[in-house]
C-alpha cells in the first residue's frame, strides 16, 4: 500500500509515519505538490527511480509498479561480440553482405 504526506506533515508526525512504514508502507513524501522521496520498509527499495508521471501512470492503473526490485539482467552473461560482429550479422540479415 502507498501513501503521500507533504514534508511538513511527516516532520510534525514522524513517528507514525515510521510505524506505518515498519508495518509494510511504502510513503510517498511531496514537495509542492511532486514526489521528492519514498520510505520504503527495508529490502523494498526502489526498482526504478521514481518520477510524479510514473507515480501519475501507476495511480491511473495504466501501469502496475514492480512486484521485485533489482536488475532483471542481473543473472544474464556478460557476452561480448567482437567489433563489428552485431554489422556484419545484420547486413547478413537484410542480404546486404
Amino acid at each position: 500500500m502507498r501513501m503521500g504526506t507533504g514534508i511538513r506533515e511527516l516532520k510534525n508526525n514522524l513517528s507514525a509515519y515510521i510505524r506505518r512504514v515498519e508495518a509494510g508502507e511504502r510513503v510517498s513524501v511531496t514537495a509542492h505538490g511532486r514526489v521528492v522521496a519514498e520510505l520504503v520498509p527495508p529490502g523494498m527499495g526502489a526498482a526504478r527511480p521514481s518520477s510524479p508521471r510514473w507515480d501519475e501512470l501507476i495511480a491511473a492503473g495504466v501501469l502496475r509498479a514492480p512486484i521485485e526490485s533489482g536488475d532483471p539482467f542481473e543473472d544474464w552473461p556478460d557476452i561480448r561480440l567482437p567489433r563489428g560482429t552485431a554489422a556484419a550479422v545484420i547486413d547478413d540479415d537484410r542480404g546486404e553482405a
